[in-house]
């Protein structure tokens, strides 16, 4: 069995733990709406106004004028997410991180110890209260896809179990585009063919989903069904290490993309960092409005695992995809591939101008001994607001 596991509001809640006097008060955590600071999260209270992940800030406080607006602290939020993830590997060494608030967690194998998956998880969510002071939605499912599903149906502090005997049932009422792949477009047609529900959807023909999706359509049908045979990969294991936002709204300020890029790209820089890991390409993926999607991609010298450099790279990529500034975005991913294990080698710290990756390091070290506001970024690397899915 598999869990998706899903922190609730999780920026906004760790500011709130930390700061118990923002508890309960519409809070934004974001950049400046002086300048195109973007919302990187937003707790319940403020969202009650229309406020959202990935809105501007200056937006976000004309629908909340009285909202508190905290600048965002990736290196905390990367913390906390290691202590859960500490939690994690309790119970099976099985983790694969989608981003610093959310994973999947294979417990197939752990059973026999710790209980069923659905005991697993009330123990999850129990520790996760008790020693980090934060929660947890947990869907529990026979695959990714359902347990994911099932983990976004019930927020906050949700348990949602998908009996394996009982998918169908489970997945029919489901409004369509609860798949992955139907957006604006896909749902529109669906729509004008009467199909409104995964259930319906399932009644057509895949030969029919075919003709009008393409190959999709094979990938609608088997979702539909409650087919996704994908295994749960931990990072060491990975061939790459990604991270992607839906928007909530589609984007078309090219700054709150950059803001948004920057997030994801210190995420993925810090996940392979802690996997004593580095990777040689990176790429970024960009889905349109449309649902179309493009990826750009760039090899590298030598493998890294320096936020400043997978940043330059990827803020390039960023840069040369948008020719068109009038262009929507619904999503945005950034990754890294050809991934090895870090070498050990004999050097100065600065051999290499380029390569911040033995910088990145120390800085880890100090902040893992000291705290994370022992040492910060003096480059703009600081001044953004990181994104991921709104987490509901």
């Amino acid at each position: 069995m598999i869990l998706h596991v899903d922190m609730d509001a999780f920026y906004a809640s760790v500011e709130e733990r930390d700061r118990p006097e923002l508890a309960g008060k519409p809070l934004i955590v974001g950049g400046s709406p002086e300048g195109r600071g973007v919302v990187a999260a937003a707790n319940y209270a403020v969202r009650k106004f229309g406020v959202h992940s990935a809105m501007p800030t200056a937006t976000a406080l004309k629908r909340c004028p009285h909202a508190i607006v905290v600048r965002p602290r990736m290196d905390r939020y990367a913390d906390v997410s290691a202590a859960i993830r500490d939690l994690f590997i309790k119970y099976t060494p099985l983790v694969e991180p989608l981003s610093l608030d959310e994973a999947f967690l294979d417990v197939t194998g752990s059973e026999g110890l710790f209980g069923s998956a659905v005991e697993i998880a009330h123990k999850l969510k129990r520790e996760i209260r008790e020693s980090l002071k934060l929660v947890a939605s947990v869907g529990v499912a026979p695959n990714k896809f359902l347990a994911k599903i099932a983990s976004d149906l019930d927020k906050p502090d949700g348990l949602v179990v998908v009996d394996p005997d009982r998918v169908q049932e489970f997945l029919a009422p489901l409004p369509v585009r609860r798949l992955w792949g139907v957006g604006r477009v896909t749902g529109r047609v669906l729509e004008q063919l009467g199909v409104g529900t995964i259930g319906q959807l399932r009644q057509m023909p895949l030969d029919e989903l075919r003709q009008r999706f393409g190959k999709s359509g094979e990938h609608l049908w088997e979702l539909a069904h409650g087919i996704d045979d994908r295994a749960v990969i931990p990072d060491h294991e990975a061939k790459s290490i990604s991270h992607e936002t839906t928007f909530p709204a589609d984007i078309e300020d090219p700054e709150v993309l950059r803001a948004c890029l920057l997030g994801l790209t210190e995420q993925v820089a810090r996940r392979l960092r802690q996997q004593s890991l580095r990777g040689r390409v990176v790429q970024i993926k960009l889905r349109f409005a449309d649902f179309r999607t493009i990826t750009r991609s760039k090899k590298l010298p030598q493998p890294t695992d320096s936020t400043e450099l997978l940043w330059q790279t990827a803020s390039k990529l960023l840069a040369t995809s948008l020719t068109d500034t009038h262009v929507s975005f619904r999503l945005l991913g950034m990754g890294v591939s050809d991934i090895e294990h870090v070498r050990l080698s004999q050097g100065t710290l600065f051999d290499d101008p380029q390569d911040h990756s033995q910088l990145d390091a120390v800085s880890d070290t100090i902040r893992d001994r000291f705290g994370t506001d022992a040492i910060q970024r003096g480059s703009s690397l600081g001044g953004g607001a990181g994104s991921k899915k709104e987490t509901r």
